[in-house]
């Protein structure tokens, strides 16, 4: 599948009209999560990847339904198991005795938007066959290689890993995620708001497409351009590079992390309506974009990774240049 030239490009009036439309059409079933939305809307116009993790029964797989259906687009839900095979998400090879060859079976992988549910239930194997889809945008196989359609984005949930029945993300997994979120409990008044508007029927039913594959794609492309300046890149740099150094972490940000927070950055900026990033929008999508990539020292039990970010965010200097 060849990639298409988008012509025109959309300016950054139409990135902000689009993704406004997309954050308000999630909003109408996931109440109360202003943020969260934001986030996620984000990352689909980065072009990256999300991993929502939180308890179960808070919304992220309502979450994850509500930004895939916001896009009139190929959608798959993949159900994470332990009996679930590598082959069931990238598809496989079976024998057609008419034609006397064999013919490939694409996975579920194979749609512009996969919905990965419970990814830590099933084993390291079967997580391990998303890393060149995720990465590479494509699946190798018996000696052939297969492009996934564009856009590609997997919105992937899990439970926390203390709880049973989970397998931990192994660090280049987790690492080819643009951004983690939480979805966190409702405020009463959320609640409140969800008993009386969902309790008859699910909002999901009703979610009608604000968007189309080409719109998002297009979005995509143009916010790659969008002005960033040598400081502000330095600055970038220099906060990744912080969590490499700082005492409380044993394992530091890896430099696809600088990638994918400038990517974030722009998309924050173009949703806000400018055409060039500031220092704002790298400090705005920091704690989501690298809290995720980071260990803590095993010792250390009073700070979390987003505490550290967040921490990091305050102190590295921002370059004036950059504004």
């Amino acid at each position: 599948m060849e990639r298409r030239s988008p012509e025109p490009r959309p300016a950054t009036t139409d990135v902000l009209g689009l993704a406004d439309a997309v954050r308000r059409n999630v909003a109408l079933v996931v109440e109360g999560k202003d943020d969260v939305v934001l986030t996620a809307v984000t990352v689909l116009f980065a072009g990256g990847h999300l991993l929502v993790e939180d308890v179960p029964g808070v919304g992220k797989t309502v979450l994850a339904k509500a930004l895939a259906r916001s896009v009139d687009a190929t959608m798959r839900r993949i159900q994470f198991t332990p009996d679930l095979l590598p082959s069931d998400i990238t598809g496989v090879n079976v024998y057609d005795q008419g034609k006397g060859d064999f013919t490939f079976r694409p996975g579920a992988v194979f749609a512009n938007i996969v919905i990965g549910d419970e990814i830590n239930r099933a084993s390291p194997k079967t997580q391990s066959a998303l890393l060149e889809a995720m990465e590479e945008h494509q699946v190798s196989m018996d000696g052939r290689t297969m492009p996934l359609p564009r856009p590609f984005m997997v919105v992937a949930t899990q439970n926390p890993v203390e709880m049973d029945g989970t397998f931990p993300l192994p660090e280049a997994q987790r690492d080819r995620f643009m951004a983690q979120i939480s979805m966190g409990y409702p405020s009463a008044r959320a609640e409140l708001d969800m008993l009386l508007h969902h309790g008859e029927k699910d909002p999901l039913d009703t979610l009608r497409p604000v968007a189309s594959a080409d719109d998002v794609e297009h979005a995509i492309d143009a916010i790659a351009s969008l002005h960033t300046s040598d400081a502000l890149r330095q600055y970038v740099v220099d906060l990744v590079a912080a969590t490499r150094s700082h005492p409380s972490l044993r394992l530091g940000a890896s430099p696809r992390s600088s990638l994918q927070l400038l990517r974030a950055a722009r998309a924050h900026a173009a949703i806000a309506g400018r055409d060039h990033a500031l220092p704002e929008d790298v400090a705005a999508m920091a704690p989501a974009v690298l809290s995720h990539r980071v260990l803590m020292n095993r010792a250390q039990r009073d700070e979390t990774p987003g505490d550290v970010v967040r921490h990091l965010v305050e102190t590295v200097a921002v370059p004036s240049a950059s504004r």
